[in-house]
């Protein structure tokens, strides 16, 4: 009978409260997704190669699972007590048929208990089928055939969500269970009068939302002008005050709801209006404060989704992208074992425009300078003086005084400026690499050769390093190139002989990753190469590419791990493109998971957290509706009232929460925390951002509705009423 009674009572709970249930069903598989990314073939491909930066991601995830239990935990507290207190009569009626008390919670944990395994075989299910969509998906994402599908149920991640959810669900009854221990029965049946509302002052609201506004507006100048200032400092001054400010503000402006139920006669008597506007102030009035926690949840929300989702979407362009990158492999050293090995049966099927690229650092000059610095075989005097002169006019005055104490790289620098940063780190000591190993990689790309002079050479600059709009051409050393032709100037010389300087020509990724990390190189013939190269410097390089055949019969990924195998098998030292494509993936699961992850649970914490206010304001204040119906109000009359209540609920926190997410959000990109590679897909990408959010708000709002429907259609109806 008992165990019956038990059954029954979460059958009804689970009804009456299905949001509360759904909730917890999709915070469970959101723990299980989480806990079980270690599983999922785009970790497991990652691991292989960013083995270390996968353990400490692993490592962290642990943590967020803890953070959001902590915050479920509240969330469970919030939503039982709702639940006890909608409940409170029956309870009591136990106690008066005598039940003891302790039996009473005996069937509130076991009620719970029966609730939470429900919520965990669904969440559960749910969360595994999810995990295998989004291991599929990351898959096709990153390249056909990288890995064999491999089912990414983790028997850990089962384990770790039901212990950390049992946990939290039976501290948060155990906790109520004694508050309704300590209840005597007349408490249970009569429940507890509802408390006068202290609604103060309209000069004192009045002040709390100017308080409220200025605060609002130094957290939001702070955000979109200093963002970055003191190191990062003021990032957490401005959530501070923007989360003050949001108090603030709805405190003030629920208390000063009742004027407008005031603000006209005409309507104060249509569609039960006036009745309307104070059940809306009463609920936020009296709950300001959780108000404005969930309006900071859902503006974080929207921020974190935001980056989370511009991560991803920026991601795919982002690893693809190869217009710098040229070779797949790049295999290091000169002796005749490599080229042999390349060129070998085993390897001849992956390899295609195959190079060796050759560099080195400049011999200096015999003899020493006055300052007992070794002397360069490089002058360019002459050219640094006319990128200065290039240079904006507060710029040039700034070299020309003296004053300049560094260089900074950026794409926002004037062209001439980076020019000169980058000269002034190798120019007197330069690398060089001889025009045959260039006009290979020339050759790779579908280019012409470059021919040089034997008096002529090639400024070099690597893209990977540099900052440039376009290294395809650069206007103003060109410019300056083909006027200092035109004139028959000479800019630099080297070994006190007098070259020409080739105006831009095509640059790419000298290597597949980043075995050579330089900034800038001269391009010379190769007996210049030969004349002036230190040897002692001298590096060399095996770079090849996988056939476009072979990439159309089995796609990138496929060909490349095959390459990997053999040359690790070989023993030669090499690194391949694979690298670079993980460390970018890696960025995009590190970026993308945890703040998506984290975004979602702030905002369905939200939600619930509205919806169940709502509900609770509704409990308490059923009786006037029978009010209402005895004072004539139809049903639909009444249900109407509490559909704009719901609207006007989910409303006031959301629009907050949208000026402050759009603040937040251009703060963001205009700091590139936020990248958005096509600035004409911003607004479109932040409109859909946007949508999401409000769709899921919406379904919140129209449960929370239908359940207060279903609260009005329980009461008891006069015959009449309809």
């Amino acid at each position: 009978m008992f165990s019956k009674l038990i059954y029954r009572n979460a059958k009804r709970s689970r009804k009456e409260n299905l949001i509360y249930f759904a909730t917890l069903v999709t915070a469970i598989a959101s723990f299980y997704i989480i806990l079980s990314l270690g599983r999922q073939d785009v970790i497991l491909f990652l691991k292989e190669f960013e083995s270390d930066a996968i353990d400490k991601l692993l490592a962290l995830m642990p943590i967020v699972y803890l953070f959001a239990l902590f915050l479920l935990f509240f969330l469970i507290l919030f939503a039982n007590r709702y639940q006890l207190n909608r409940r409170s009569k029956e309870f009591g009626l136990y106690l008066m048929l005598g039940m003891r008390k302790e039996r009473l919670v005996v069937q509130l944990l076991a009620e719970g208990f029966l609730t939470s395994v429900l919520a965990l075989i669904g969440g559960i299910l749910i969360g595994g089928f999810l995990a295998e969509i989004i291991s599929l998906t990351v898959s096709k994402l990153v390249g056909q055939g990288i890995i064999g599908h491999q089912v990414s149920l983790s028997l850990g991640a089962i384990i770790y969500t039901i212990i950390g959810f049992l946990a939290i669900q039976f501290i948060a009854l155990v906790i109520l269970g004694g508050r309704l221990f300590n209840q005597e029965v007349h408490q249970l049946l009569y429940e507890q009068m509802d408390q006068k509302q202290d609604m103060g002052h309209v000069k004192g609201n009045v002040l709390h939302i100017i308080v409220g506004s200025v605060l609002l507006g130094v957290a939001y100048w702070i955000a979109l002008y200093h963002l970055i200032d003191f190191e990062g400092m003021l990032v957490f001054v401005a959530l501070a005050l923007g989360s003050l400010g949001t108090i603030f503000f709805m405190r003030g402006f629920g208390k000063l709801l009742g004027l407008l139920a005031s603000r006209s006669e005409r309507k104060s008597t249509k569609g039960l209006h006036t009745f309307t506007v104070r059940q809306f102030q009463e609920n936020i009035a009296n709950r300001s404060t959780s108000v404005a926690v969930t309006s900071i949840l859902i503006t974080l929300s929207i921020i974190l989704i935001a980056d989370g989702a511009s991560t991803l979407l920026s991601s795919g362009s982002d690893l693809y992208n190869r217009s710098s990158s040229v070779y797949d492999f790049t295999v290091n050293g000169n002796h005749s074992g490599v080229e042999e090995f390349l060129t070998s049966e085993t390897m001849v099927v992956y390899v295609e425009d195959l190079n060796l690229l050759e560099m080195g650092r400049m011999r200096e000059q015999d003899g020493l300078t006055g300052d007992g610095m070794a002397r360069s075989l490089v002058d360019w005097s002459n050219l640094r003086e006319q990128l200065i002169m290039a240079l904006p006019s507060d710029d040039r005055e700034q070299f020309l005084s003296g004053e300049t104490q560094g260089y900074t790289i950026s794409s926002e620098n004037p062209e001439a400026l980076n020019l000169l940063g980058i000269l002034e780190i190798d120019a007197t000591e330069p690398y060089l690499i001889p025009e045959s190993s260039y006009n290979g990689l020339l050759k790779a790309i579908g280019e012409k050769p470059l021919n040089l002079l034997s008096d002529e050479i090639a400024l070099y600059f690597n893209p990977d390093f540099v900052q440039f709009d376009d290294l395809e051409r650069l206007p103003v050393l060109d410019d300056m190139l083909e006027k200092a032709a035109k004139d028959g100037h000479r800019l630099m010389y080297i070994n006190d002989q007098a070259v020409s300087i080739r105006p831009s020509i095509p640059m790419r990724g000298l290597v597949a990753d980043r075995s050579v990390e330089i900034f800038t190189a001269f391009i010379v013939p190769d007996r210049m190469f030969e004349q002036l190269l230190n040897t002692e410097t001298y590096r060399s390089y095996w770079n090849f590419r996988i056939p476009q055949t072979l990439q159309d019969q089995h796609g990138l990924m496929k060909p490349l791990i095959e390459a990997r195998d053999a040359l690790k098998a070989s023993g030669f030292e090499f690194e391949s493109y694979l690298q670079n494509f993980g460390r970018k993936l890696f960025y995009v699961v590190a970026g993308s998971y945890t703040i998506l992850y984290m975004g979602f649970l702030f905002l369905m914490i939200a939600c619930t957290v509205l919806a169940l206010q709502f509900l609770t304001q509704m409990k308490q204040t059923g009786q006037r509706y029978l009010t209402l119906s005895m004072l004539g109000a139809k049903r639909n009359q009444m249900k109407r009232s509490m559909h704009r209540q719901v609207l006007w609920t989910f409303l006031l926190p959301l629009s907050l929460a949208c000026v402050s997410a759009v603040v937040g959000i251009r703060a963001m990109i205009a700091f590139v925390m936020i990248h958005i590679e096509h600035q004409a897909l911003l607004y479109p990408i932040a409109f859909i951002f946007a949508s999401f959010i409000i769709v899921i708000v919406a379904v919140y709002g129209i449960a929370v509705a239908r359940s207060a429907d279903h609260e009005i259609d329980r009461l008891r109806w006069k015959p009449n009423v309809d």
